[in-house]
């Protein structure tokens, strides 16, 4: 479905939850449990969700499960009692899947509301297969197509409402599919009562006789129907979840805004704000990622991938509205913890989500096992093709784009620069960075109409990955990935003319200046000058001043500065932005060592700098709003994959030459991290398209900032652990005939932390600016 259409479906669910007063009827449901839960249920069924999933030439509004997840998130936000997801989620998308007369006819009677089956298919705790283990089905002595159903299933939802039962059953070859109604003789039902008010049934079937027509499939159709009808329901899931994650949120802001304590709002406090700024964070991932998963779902992918999404997508939502439910209680104080507060009803829907359909542990694990070692889309054959400077990118598959990169690596990248443990020198990377210029690759966000690739979000992360999976180094790259994207979008024409094809050739390679002794993070601080001036060469400005951690300025012969040119006005009015040649007289260049003892950072002094008053990007003390823009470039690189992605290369690498996935132990944290990885790639795409679109990146782009880099220190700290003696190793090691550095992600990963504003720093951003906060 289009936006537009997304956008109306997910608006008429919340008008119609608020007006039917879900959030009370929970209320009702959990202090008086045991009611029916079929209450209401021709109301959904007359605004046709009940085949919200059905296709049309079933009366069925097929909206697909984007649509679908629209409902369901307005749901968890809504807390809303209704057996949704049991009914016109499991049971609607396990019969339309499986398209017989029997399935047909029983989901016409779903979409009209009058019939209410529940999906039995579990048979024991924690159990995600989808495949019988003892529940079994024979012949029926003397009825012909008849058979005897005996076993057990447990957490079957809607309990006491359910109509019938979908069975699932190990035939004498193959799965079976069986319809058992309620009051069939033979089925022992025991109510289980759930903990949000709503009830759930562990069932027996003791030599169940059905007739022929019970059986509504067998054999691999009816097995292939009922992952994919799990696999989809586990996604319409986390929809529920996520809303009902951002519910609290929402509940807990409006809290902390109004709630006073010490004489002012306890909103204003950071250590409240910050814990707010985590269940946010948590929450845009998880949305990024339900976006992703339900954009791979369209494309109709087969049952083992539909399951390793639906897992990865539903750890992630289970483990934000978990999180955010645990933080809203704490931070609602004494009231959170009664049933007075709303809060609790929504608590209590997280718990009962978060424990059927599999937990976090379990959705890892499968992904894992599903997934195997490949983060990728598999690239199973070579490259015979040429390497296009310029192509219809979008176009291309992922498979041809990958394998295309791969081998262009193969044949082109430096072996000795492979899984540099530093960072690279221009002195090392020049020449792997001319090869990229001469190829057109140099930059591959950047619009093809400015010398870039232009790459679509989905092949730019392609990019990263394939080039982090080779351990490319990165290359001295300010002037590619953030004063080029900067001035393509605030300098002049005759700037672009003048900077962005030598940036390009390499002629140019920059630096940043905007930090300065005891301005790091206070960005406004500053006191470098650039006064005005004229001579008998024309207009200028004079610079006098001090930067620090200028990251490879020794490298460096050009350098983007933030100065300040009006000493009266207020801190972020008087600044602008300059473009300054480090080759100028004036300049001196002291580098820094850091903890891994590498010159990574600078010190750089101005005495009486004479800049070229064209170099001025943007107006005349307005460069703090061409700061902004910068920034938000800095951050969503600094929010990249690329370093995560690099570790977590790492990581691997150790752990098979040391048999570590045989510990489970480890497998499980390696499952976790992984996939925080791959969720920070679903984040990354949606403001990687908003950059490609050429709008201003919001405030919430610190967000990236913060679970890139600190993705990427757990990641180093698990490395370091695997690694043993190793750990306390000084220098690099050798690793199946490649250089190995067990500390450089630790290291490298607590100054990503820091630099670019601190993590901190980006969580009161966040706080202030995206959350609204008060002060």
């Amino acid at each position: 479905m289009d936006l537009e259409s997304l956008s109306a479906v997910r608006e008429s669910a919340l008008d119609y939850f608020t007006r039917s007063r879900a959030i009370q009827r929970r209320r009702a449901r959990m202090e008086h449990p045991g009611g029916d839960e079929a209450e209401g249920w021709q109301d959904i069924a007359g605004l046709g969700w009940t085949g919200m999933l059905a296709p049309e030439s079933a009366e069925g509004l097929a909206l697909g499960l984007d649509g679908a997840a629209e409902i369901f998130r307005a749901a968890g936000e809504h807390a809303a009692p209704e057996p949704l997801l049991a009914v016109a989620g499991l049971g609607a998308l396990l019969l339309a899947r499986l398209g017989t007369p029997g399935a047909g006819a029983l989901l016409a009677e779903l979409v009209a509301g009058r019939n209410l089956p529940a999906l039995a298919w579990q048979e024991s705790a924690g159990d995600l297969s989808a495949v019988p283990l003892a529940c079994g089905c024979e012949a029926r002595p003397g009825h012909r197509g008849g058979v005897l159903l005996q076993g057990e299933k447990l957490m079957v939802l809607p309990g006491a409402a359910a109509s019938g039962w979908l069975v699932s059953a190990r035939g004498e070859d193959d799965a079976v599919l069986l319809w058992v109604p309620r009051g069939t003789e033979g089925v022992i039902e025991t109510p289980v009562p759930l903990v949000d008010g709503s009830q759930a049934s562990n069932l027996r079937f003791e030599q169940v006789a059905l007739p022929a027509d019970a059986v509504l499939a067998e054999g691999p159709a009816a097995q292939e129907a009922l992952r994919h009808a799990l696999a989809a329901g586990q996604i319409l899931q986390s929809a529920e979840l996520l809303g009902a994650g951002q519910a609290m949120l929402a509940q807990t802001l409006a809290y902390l805004r109004t709630r006073s304590q010490f004489g002012k709002p306890i909103g204003s406090f950071q250590a409240l704000q910050h814990r707010c700024v985590d269940m946010f964070i948590h929450l845009e991932v998880a949305k990024a990622t339900l976006d992703e998963v339900l954009a791979l779902a369209a494309q109709g992918l087969p049952a083992q991938r539909l399951e390793a999404e639906a897992s990865r997508v539903n750890a992630r939502c289970t483990a934000a509205a978990l999180q955010a439910s645990r933080a809203s209680v704490q931070l609602h104080g004494a009231i959170g913890y009664t049933q007075e507060c709303d809060l609790s009803l929504f608590y209590k829907r997280v718990l009962c989500l978060s424990a059927w359909l599999g937990n976090v542990s379990a959705h890892q694990r499968r992904h894992a096992a599903l997934s195997g070692d490949a983060d990728t889309v598999a690239v199973s054959a070579a490259w015979e093709g040429e390497f296009p400077r310029t192509a219809d990118w979008s176009s291309m598959s992922e498979a041809d784009f990958r394998r295309m990169v791969r081998a262009f690596l193969q044949q082109r990248y430096p072996q000795q620069l492979r899984y540099l443990s530093h960072r690279a020198r221009w002195s090392e990377m020049r020449d792997w960075y001319l090869t990229l210029s001469a190829q057109g690759w140099i930059a591959p966000a950047w619009p093809q109409v400015h010398g870039g690739m232009g790459l679509p979000a989905d092949k730019l992360i392609a990019w990263i990955e394939e080039l982090e999976q080779y351990g490319v180094a990165r290359a001295p790259d300010q002037g590619i990935v953030m004063i080029g994207p900067l001035l393509i979008q605030h300098g002049t024409p005759q700037q672009q003319q003048r900077f962005l094809p030598r940036i390009l050739s390499g002629e140019h390679v920059w630096c940043q200046g905007y930090s300065e002794p005891n301005a790091g993070s206070d960005l406004a601080g500053l006191r470098t000058e650039a006064m005005p001036a004229r001579d008998a060469q024309g207009e200028h400005f004079v610079v006098n001043g001090q930067k620090i951690w200028t990251t490879l300025a020794q490298d460096a012969n050009h350098i983007f500065m933030l100065v300040r040119t009006d000493k009266d006005a207020r801190k972020q009015e008087g600044i602008s932005f300059l473009l300054c040649d480090l080759r100028t007289p004036g300049i001196t260049i002291r580098p820094i060592h850091t903890l891994a003892g590498e010159p990574e950072f600078c010190e750089v002094f101005f005495d009486n700098v004479r800049v070229p008053a064209e170099n001025l990007v943007g107006k005349l003390h307005g460069g703090w709003s061409i700061a902004k823009a910068l920034l938000g470039f800095e951050r969503i690189f600094l929010g990249s994959p690329k370093q995560s992605q690099y570790a977590l290369g790492q990581l691997a690498r150790l752990a098979q030459a040391r048999r570590l996935f045989a510990d489970p132990v480890f497998a499980q944290r390696f499952a976790a991290l992984r996939l925080d990885v791959l969720d920070l790639s679903a984040a990354y795409t949606g403001f990687a398209n908003i950059v490609r679109a050429g709008k201003p990146l919001p405030a919430s782009v610190s967000l990236l900032k913060v679970w890139a880099s600190e993705t990427y220190h757990r990641i180093g700290a698990l490395l370091v652990e695997a690694g043993e003696e190793q750990g306390a190793v000084a220098g690099d090691q050798v690793l199946d005939g490649q250089s190995f550095n067990v500390l450089s992600p630790l290291i490298g990963s607590t100054a990503a932390m820091i630099y670019g504003g601190t993590n901190e720093i980006q969580r009161n951003i966040l706080a202030r600016q995206v959350l609204d906060l008060p002060v």
